[in-house]
């Protein structure tokens, strides 16, 4: 049950699991107090060498803290450095931390800039649907941050405009036979005109031939 330890190392495994909590409580209040989701790249690479370098002196006789605690200011004076070059060059911030980057644009999607991010086209559109989106008309610009997060602007009620639907299954009856005189998405792109019947359509802003019916629906509220 305790390894090749001695019961009585469970007093030192409390007193040391003690000094590193409180030394990763004070280290986390000097680096802020944004959410996880808020932290950049950066941050949490920090984050991570904080926790590494705290676990492993709590329950391991041979590692000492004081070592630990060499970590620890070394990673937070990285940090403090780092912060500053960051608040006294742009470039510098850019080449860290990344830039913003636009997803969707007058409701249709920003392919290029999309084909970079990490980010599933079921996880954008689960994304866009915890706001209340069930179509992209309905969407002026959606932004991935630099964080991860995605800030999205709307349409007024009164400015939506046909667009891509992204419910579930939305995408299930995709059709390149156009029968009848209607609305479409491209489901590549999400450019939305209306068609007539026709063999083939291709998109004028993607070239794919690939479409869906248009929703005009507005947004949930």
């Amino acid at each position: 049950m305790m390894g090749s330890e001695e019961w009585s190392f469970l007093m030192e495994t409390a007193f040391r699991t003690l000094i590193m909590f409180s030394v990763v409580l004070i280290g986390l209040t000097i680096l802020g107090k944004r959410g996880v989701k808020q932290l950049s790249v950066f941050e949490l690479v920090v984050i991570i060498a904080l926790g590494s370098a705290a676990g492993d002196p709590m329950f391991y006789n041979d590692v000492g803290l004081l070592p630990a605690l060499v970590v620890f200011t070394i990673v937070i004076g990285l940090y403090e450095l780092v912060t500053y070059f960051v608040g006294q060059s742009k470039k510098f911030e850019n080449l860290l931390e990344g830039k913003p980057d636009l997803l969707i644009n007058e409701g249709i999607f920003a392919i290029e800039n999309f084909k970079k991010e990490a980010l599933g086209q079921d996880e954008f559109f689960a994304e866009l649907r915890l706001r209340g989106v069930s179509q992209l008309g309905q969407v002026q610009t959606a932004i991935i941050e630099t964080n991860g997060g995605i800030s999205v602007y709307f349409y007024p009620d009164t400015e939506v405009k046909y667009g891509l639907p992204i419910m579930p299954d939305s995408l299930d009856a995709q059709i390149e036979k156009i029968s009848v005189t209607d609305h479409y998405a491209c489901t590549f792109c999400g450019f939305t005109e209306e068609v007539e019947p026709t063999s083939k359509h291709v998109c004028s802003k993607c070239k794919k031939n690939t479409w869906v019916k248009a929703s005009k629906r507005r947004r949930i509220s």
